[in-house]
């Protein structure tokens, strides 16, 4: 996919996204200079829909998020000056369009960082993140974690208007599929204290205060009521109403699954065993890698 748009490529991993590959693509038809998406041998029609739209495609069996989003930046062959991190289910608003050309264009960062908005069940929540999504090409690489990897970006960063759209699951029994796979990889990470996306310290960045409640957080007392209330009402969840309501329900649910996860592996002395999802097929109209 080349067009006249920004000197920016836009690199994506996916297992069975075809539910979104579609509208991803048609968010970035005419703007992106080039696509890339690093495929873990899905079984729908995911790489049908990007080799239709002229995307670049390979395939690589997943082993963490760090290490596939550190492959990507590593291995595959990116000419544009920039490069860009995104998912399937993100769509891009015009506004961030425009300020990210502006951005590049003014030649001052090595890194830009921009909000993220949350959808659930079709709707938007009022509920942002800042995260670092753009970099000139070569100067980032990520934490090699298995889940939450972060990117590292050598020199200034620069925030931008605008936000990306975050659309989640596209109905709740792929969304608890998707959780049970996440809280799976978590729990191992605590059980074995694992290396976290940054230093856990309560006095530290936000990152480090996130990965220090990430550690801590089974030994808070009310911690699953405490977590509601802070995404009901801390992050104004509650403006959407019942979507609102279900959403921060949900999320400290998330963390109850992990830590039940965890003291099963304490108990049964039994970390579960890897599981590859996907037929585990090459296509072979793409290149592989191991």
């Amino acid at each position: 996919m080349r067009t006249e748009g920004p000197p920016l490529t836009v690199v994506m991993i996916s297992l069975n996204e075809q539910h979104n590959m579609e509208a991803v693509l048609d968010n970035l038809q005419g703007w992106a200079q080039e696509v890339f998406l690093v495929d873990s041998y899905s079984s729908d029609r995911t790489v049908d829909i990007a080799l239709q739209y002229g995307a670049h495609v390979v395939q690589r069996r997943f082993r963490g998020f760090g290490d596939q989003w550190n492959f990507c930046l590593e291995k595959l062959p990116i000419t544009s000056p920039w490069t860009m991190k995104l998912d399937p289910d993100e769509r891009l608003s015009d506004d961030l369009k425009s300020a990210l050309v502006e951005t590049i264009e003014a030649g001052k960062a090595a890194g830009i960082s921009m909000e993220r908005r949350l959808w659930f069940m079709g709707k938007p929540l009022p509920v942002r993140q800042t995260l670092v999504r753009a970099w000139r090409t070569g100067r980032c690489r990520f934490t090699d974690v298995a889940v939450n990897e972060h990117p590292i970006v050598d020199g200034p960063i620069v925030h931008v208007p605008g936000e990306i759209e975050h659309h989640d699951s596209p109905d709740m029994e792929h969304w608890l599929e998707k959780q049970n796979r996440y809280t799976t990889a978590e729990a191992i990470i605590a059980h074995q204290q694992s290396p976290l996306a940054d230093s856990p310290l309560l006095f530290g960045t936000a990152l480090q205060r996130r990965m220090w409640l990430k550690r801590n957080f089974a030994r808070l007392p009310l911690r699953f009521s405490l977590l509601f209330l802070y995404n009901w009402l801390g992050k104004g969840a509650w403006r959407a109403g019942w979507v609102g309501y279900a959403w921060a329900r949900l999320r400290s649910d998330v963390m109850r699954m992990i830590e039940y996860k965890c003291r099963e592996m304490e108990i049964t002395g039994r970390v579960p065993r890897a599981r590859y999802y996907g037929p585990g097929r090459a296509d072979p109209r793409v290149k592989q890698f191991d």
